[in-house]
């Protein structure tokens, strides 16, 4: 195989695959879906020199003549699309998140097992400079056996809000639990130390009045305390605190490991500090560092979002399918062990903050359990399970709020 053809579903996330495809020795975009029509010319112009079809309809578009599909469309509405795709054969990358109930996650599980297709998670997370970098010092014993960790994906959206729910009361975010968007932060940990997470206590922030003026219904943030296979434990913190912080750290049995916190100033998850002895309990041979990590192909990551980590998800997903052993992808598997422990803390949550164990759908017999579990908070999802948004209940928003988010968005489109 030369150079792997790709379709992308979503052309606004989708852009920075559009990007990494337009640049890649190893892949090349050749068709692009979405149901906005200004999107579709936005791309038109943008792409005119290159040979890519355009189309509204993803039935037209999944008949195309590709080799895998990037899935960028709204992150509660992937595993109906990457059904489809694996069961025409094609290979799927899933940008977040993977599912949104246990049904979807068992019905996707059994389509990535049945096709023998390749099934890659975009936790773009996990690819950033000291995220790599833990993963691989981790996996060369620089720490030892993992203990406890700590994980922030904080990102207060309220002045973007408009911008990414485009006004629309229903927009998937506004119903969006608090520990919904969870592998942000749980996922370079669940990476890194490739241990699966067993039980989970989940933590609601209802002090949410940003998120009630934006006209979104659920918690401002969401917590999850995780136990893992090994005992370590997680504590995972995400949503929308009023500040931005995305940071890391990880204890283990003779050292630790952080990224620079983002309000230090010292180059955020571009950076990594280390504490480790050669042996846990010789304390006086250490190894004390901080820097900044590379981990090849600097000269193209200009551009890209998100430290450069969007270029390396979707080059270790296209690598992945070229067959090179070395591709670092999350397969179906992990992409569930980072995201149930949201979901399961959400039922926790509701449960006055009783501990949940975590199912492992890599048991076929445990999937049985969980085969009609529709429970969630997306009426078009849940059916009779639907939940309410937030320990709360769902509030009462103001049809003006969200008419006031749909002239934002207007007005946001009319100054580009």
């Amino acid at each position: 195989m030369s150079k792997v053809k790709i379709g992308v579903l979503g052309a606004r996330r989708g852009s920075e695959m559009i990007k990494y495809c337009k640049i890649a020795d190893n892949a090349q975009i050749v068709a692009i879906c979405d149901k906005s029509p200004e999107v579709l010319d936005s791309h038109k112009e943008k792409e005119e020199d290159l040979d890519i079809a355009f189309y509204d309809n993803f039935e037209a578009f999944i008949e195309h003549d590709m080799d895998a599909v990037v899935l960028a469309n709204y992150a509660n509405q992937h595993v109906p699309f990457a059904i489809k795709c694996l069961n025409k054969g094609l290979h799927v990358f899933s940008e977040v998140l993977p599912c949104q109930t246990m049904k979807e996650a068992v019905e996707l599980v059994e389509a990535v097992e049945k096709t023998g297709k390749i099934y890659a998670y975009g936790e773009n997370y996990c690819y950033m400079p000291a995220t790599y970098e833990m993963k691989k010092l981790y996996q060369e014993g620089m720490i030892g056996e993992f203990e406890y960790g700590e994980c922030e994906y904080i990102h207060n959206c309220e002045p973007l809000w408009a911008k990414i729910t485009y006004g629309e009361e229903d927009h998937w975010r506004n119903r969006m639990y608090s520990t919904f968007y969870c592998t942000h932060s749980l996922g370079p940990i669940i990476h890194m130390t490739k241990l699966r997470p067993v039980s989970v206590i989940g933590f609601e922030g209802t002090k949410n009045e940003r998120n009630l003026r934006t006209g979104a219904k659920g918690g401002q943030f969401g917590i999850e305390m995780v136990t893992l296979e090994n005992g370590g434990i997680i504590k995972s913190v995400h949503g929308g605190l009023y500040k931005n912080s995305t940071w890391y750290c990880a204890y283990g049995s003779k050292g630790c490991m952080e990224s620079a916190r983002e309000i230090a100033g010292d180059g955020d998850v571009c950076k990594i500090y280390l504490n480790a002895d050669e042996v846990s309990g010789q304390y006086g041979k250490k190894r004390l560092e901080n820097y900044c990590p590379t981990h090849g192909h600097e000269e193209k990551l200009e551009g890209f979002g998100h430290g450069g980590s969007d270029f390396y998800s979707m080059y270790n997903f296209v690598e992945k399918i070229k067959g090179n052993p070395d591709a670092d992808t999350i397969d179906v598997y992990e992409a569930l062990d980072m995201f149930l422990p949201g979901l399961f803390a959400y039922r926790s949550i509701l449960d006055k903050n009783a501990p949940k164990e975590i199912p492992d759908l890599r048991n076929r017999e445990e999937r049985e359990k969980w085969r009609n579990d529709t429970a969630c908070t997306d009426p078009g999802a849940a059916g009779d399970m639907l939940l309410p948004c937030s320990s709360l209940g769902d509030p009462q928003i103001d049809r003006s709020i969200y008419e006031r988010m749909e002239k934002l968005w207007r007005e946001s489109k009319s100054k580009k």
